[in-house]
């Protein structure tokens, strides 16, 4: 799909939806309610029968001496590319219709031209919910959190290998005992394996993922980064995560389904992967944290061999104006360190991932400027230690 395509598909569904509204129960069009929420512009019937909301959001980056995070050896030694781009430009519209409790979302990729997400979500019942359509697996904290919502300037090292990225497919999910000491939150997804925007899959091996959350002080905690709420009650979560897919992919992107450096381009049902995490997040008081501890292990059944992965990041940020008079009320200082083994074979093979974040709130997380610092480094048996520093700046913003 074209960009152009894609804004002219964009402005025809806002177009109709908008005078489904208006059209609905005969409710004259100057009696939609129109608001500016965080989630955009918002247009409602009185009845609150049906909600669209319109938002977009723009990334700008500034990075030298790369943007990419390096992947290989090679990777230090190539030219070096000072970056200035518009990394994102994204339209978001959901709401619900007919009913509060059935919603949809979509949002489109306008740089690129892809769409991202597009989904119907039951959510009638809080300890029973269907959601269907293509959106983020929900798997692990760091890929589901937006990009808009995060800490550091990017992901970690360890999103590229181990995340599931967007699937299509089928999800139920709820909450159940709120409030308790038994508060859990779940996610159990059928879903088609074969990354963004495929539609089905290359043989009959569907992937399967479960996610279990413990709410351990009876308060779920949101998928956002950075304490921007200053929470009164300390809210944190354990969380067990699995999945399983066989396909001819050992990794996914937003461009889909990939491979792994070392794989070989994957024919239908040549790579089972199997794959599990452990996480932790905590907010109080404008402490934030968050870490995660991933295994991955990839069989192939072609060259008959299997690799084992393993990677795990401490992410953390703070407000100091909380003790330090003279520090800004919007001035948040955030930090990560990553560790990924690509090979457990090759125990003293890794690469490491440390980084600083100063982020300066405008409007929370819908108008924010970011500056990170980051090394990178290789360690290898069979090479010299490469090391290599990265500075980016970086303004995020949503209308």
């Amino acid at each position: 799909m074209s960009i152009k395509t894609g804004f002219l598909f964009l402005f025809i569904s806002f177009c109709f939806t908008y005078h489904v509204i208006a059209q609905t129960d005969s409710i004259p069009s100057n009696n939609i309610n129109i608001e500016y929420t965080d989630k955009g512009f918002a247009f409602s019937t009185p009845d609150n029968k049906y909600l669209l909301h319109v938002e977009s959001r723009f990334q700008f980056r500034f990075a030298t001496p790369n943007d990419q995070n390096p992947l290989n050896y090679n990777d230090f030694f190539e030219g070096h590319k000072t970056t200035f781009k518009i990394n994102r430009a994204r339209l978001k519209i959901g709401g619900h219709a007919y009913k509060p409790w059935l919603k949809y979302y979509f949002e489109y990729e306008l740089s690129q031209g892809n769409l991202l997400d597009f989904r119907i979500m039951i959510e009638r019942w809080e300890f029973f919910k269907i959601k269907v359509g293509q959106w983020k697996t929900y798997y692990n904290r760091e890929r589901v959190i937006s990009s808009g919502k995060q800490q550091m300037v990017d992901r970690s090292i360890i999103n590229r290998p181990f995340t599931l990225d967007r699937q299509q497919g089928i999800e139920f999910y709820g909450r159940v005992f709120p409030g308790s000491l038994a508060d859990f939150t779940y996610h159990l997804s059928i879903l088609t394996g074969a990354g963004r925007g495929s539609t089905t899959n290359d043989d009959n091996h569907l992937m399967y993922v479960g996610r279990l959350q413990w709410n351990m002080f009876g308060r779920e905690l949101g998928m956002t980064g950075s304490d921007l709420s200053f929470h009164k009650k300390p809210t944190g979560l354990i969380a067990l995560a699995a999945a399983t897919n066989r396909s001819p992919y050992t990794r996914f992107s937003q461009a889909g389904g990939g491979e792994l450096t070392g794989f070989e381009e994957g024919i239908p049902g040549q790579y089972r992967v199997n794959q599990a995490l452990l996480e932790t997040a905590f907010k109080y008081k404008g402490f934030s944290w968050q870490n995660e501890f991933h295994v991955k292990t990839v069989k192939d059944y072609v060259n008959v061999q299997t690799r084992n992965l393993r990677g795990y990041y401490f992410q953390a940020g703070y407000f100091f104006s909380n003790i330090l008079d003279f520090v800004p009320e919007p001035l948040e200082l955030a930090g990560i360190y990553t560790n990924y083994q690509p090979d457990l074979e090759l125990s003293h093979d890794y690469e490491r991932e440390i980084g600083m974040a100063l982020n300066w709130f405008f409007s929370g997380h819908r108008n924010k400027l970011t500056m990170e610092f980051t090394h990178f480094k290789f360690l290898s048996s069979n090479f010299q230690d490469p090391k290599e520093w990265r500075f980016r700046v970086q303004w995020d913003i949503s209308f």
